[in-house]
């Protein structure tokens, strides 16, 4: 009979069991990293900036054999006339002989001449800044010979810098990117106005004041709204690390700066009770909305089975039958997009794709790809939030709508590195959601602003930001 393992055995195998535990723990860490140093724009949201060294070329298209410029059947692009209100002068060039015979032609149009033709020339003349100002002046008293000296009201004194200046200096920064310093040489040297560089600071802040009621109209309209879009990227306070949330609708948008990239930070920006179907990647703060509620963004999907695929593995069979579906899934869309097919046929042509698309993700569940496991477990959980596009109006497969709008800001935070003062942020957001909102119903940002600032200071109410 066997006797009880010696005390040496019971250590070996103690050993041996800890050992097999760090090796298997160090593989999967190493799979990990060699996924990672596989990681590129094509297939995450690595900006292509910073891509690795070894990373693959971006794939470059075949040249097209089309000639360059507008192709057969393009619509013209035609340089539009300003109406006539607009214009200053009018020049008229009259022929002075007959063409063909060479006698002398009258001024005068004819029953039968036709219309003259038109062209127009816009020319930048040099901009005069209208400069008031005000003397208040002292007189004396003939009787009592008392000096009596006239006070500026303190309406004007508060004020060096008219509304319409005001608001174009901050939309140099707030629409352009334009920097303090690159404001106050454009103060100085087009419009000819020196400005202190506190001044251009002051003056977002008046704007930022003023535009308080509108940043508040647009988040009132986003969180009632039935379909929305919603998006989140990093910003900086000081250097610590906060996050700018963003969500829009069709016509308008709407920009928060948080603390938190938590639940917290989106009921900032959807409210407490979040409403209507919300547009979003995966990220888990977005577990809050309902699965039947939300549209997942297909184009993330896309990169995401893309690095499937190029981390090789017992799965690349799953990346490729994912990226397959995307790609029939963008067909379908497309179709129906430029109304080669209607809703009905959409969702006949989405039907056996969700059918594939489940197959795909119980495979790629029960392989032997943890990584792959995992992220297929996670979409068999949100799978409802795939499809919402293809049943309700107004929602789209992808997220992209938002992603361009947050775009602006992040070319902003790229510049500027942030901001150094609550005061800051709260211009951004409110900056921000009144350019890309005027943009997105055609309208003069810089007028919208000047009202604004006028209305501010005459202690107006501020003009709607919307359209009614």
């Amino acid at each position: 009979m066997d006797g009880p393992p010696c005390p040496g055995c019971r250590e070996r195998d103690a050993r041996i069991a800890e050992l097999e535990r760090m090796l298997q723990a160090l593989t999967q860490r190493v799979a990990e990293l060699e996924s990672r140093l596989k990681t590129n724009a094509s297939n995450s949201s690595t900006p292509p900036s910073a891509n690795p060294l070894n990373a693959d070329k971006p794939v470059k298209k075949k040249k097209s054999k089309r000639k360059r410029g507008g192709q057969p059947g393009h619509p013209p692009h035609l340089k539009q006339l300003l109406p006539p209100e607009c214009i200053t002068r009018t020049e008229s060039i009259f022929p002075e002989v007959c063409g063909t015979c060479q006698t002398r032609l009258p001024r005068k149009a004819g029953p039968n001449d036709p219309e003259p033709k038109r062209f127009q020339t816009v020319e930048l003349p040099p901009i005069v800044v209208e400069v008031v100002e005000y003397q208040a002046h002292a007189r004396t008293c003939p009787r009592c010979s008392e000096v009596t000296e006239a006070v500026i009201p303190a309406a004007i004194r508060s004020h060096s810098v008219g509304p319409r200046l005001t608001a174009t200096l901050s939309y140099f920064s707030g629409c352009h990117g334009v920097s303090k310093r690159g404001v106050e040489e454009i103060a100085e040297t087009v419009i000819g106005v020196p400005i202190a560089l506190g001044t251009v600071a002051n003056l977002e802040q008046e704007v930022s004041t003023a535009l308080e009621p509108a940043h508040r109209e647009a988040l009132e309209a986003v969180q009632r709204a039935e379909v929305k879009f919603a998006d989140e990227t990093s910003w900086k306070l000081w250097g610590k690390l906060c996050w700018l949330w963003a969500a829009a609708t069709a016509g308008v948008a709407v920009f928060v700066i948080h603390a938190k990239r938590s639940a917290q930070g989106l009921q900032a920006i959807l409210g407490e009770t979040i409403d209507g179907i919300v547009h979003s990647d995966r990220w888990h703060v977005y577990l809050q909305v309902p699965e039947e509620r939300r549209q997942l963004c297909w184009a993330h999907l896309k990169r995401d089975f893309q690095r499937i695929v190029d981390c090789g593995g017992p799965s690349v069979g799953v990346g490729r039958r994912g990226l397959r579906i995307v790609k029939d899934l963008f067909a379908a869309w497309h179709k129906f997009q430029t109304g080669t097919i209607a809703r009905p046929r959409l969702r006949a042509l989405i039907a056996p794709l969700q059918h594939r698309f489940s197959k795909t993700l119980l495979d790629g569940a029960l392989g032997d790809d943890a990584r792959v496991a995992k992220f297929c477990e996670n979409l068999i959980y949100l799978e409802p939030a795939l499809w919402t596009f293809a049943t309700v109006d107004g929602v789209e497969p992808t997220n992209n709508f938002m992603e361009r709008l947050v775009r602006l800001a992040v070319l902003w935070r790229r510049r500027s590195f942030g901001c150094n003062s609550e005061a800051g942020c709260r211009f951004v957001e409110r900056i921000l959601t009144v350019v890309q909102t005027c943009r997105l119903n055609a309208k003069n940002t810089l007028e919208y602003l000047a009202k604004a600032v006028h209305a501010r200071r005459s202690g107006q109410e501020c003009p709607k930001l919307l359209v009614e």
